[in-house]
């Protein structure tokens, strides 16, 4: 149930802070990335996590963005 309630909290979010929430989960991807690279990684399954949470902050930015054309 954990991944039903942030998904209600990404989408009570505004457009310009789902941006600032997907540049963020990016950019922890990318430190994951790097600590991989290093071999000081031990947390694997945060990669599966935050790229499901990008994809979800996506989907709800694109639908927000056609709305909003359709509306205009």
């Amino acid at each position: 149930m954990k991944n039903s309630e942030s998904l209600n909290e990404f989408k009570k979010l505004n457009s310009v802070q789902l941006t600032e929430k997907i540049n963020q989960l990016r950019k922890d991807l990318f430190d994951l990335r790097f600590k991989q690279a290093t071999r000081q990684l031990n947390e694997t399954h945060k990669f599966k996590i935050i790229k499901r949470q990008v994809a979800q902050l996506l989907t709800i930015s694109n639908r927000q963005s056609s709305s909003q054309a359709t509306s205009d």
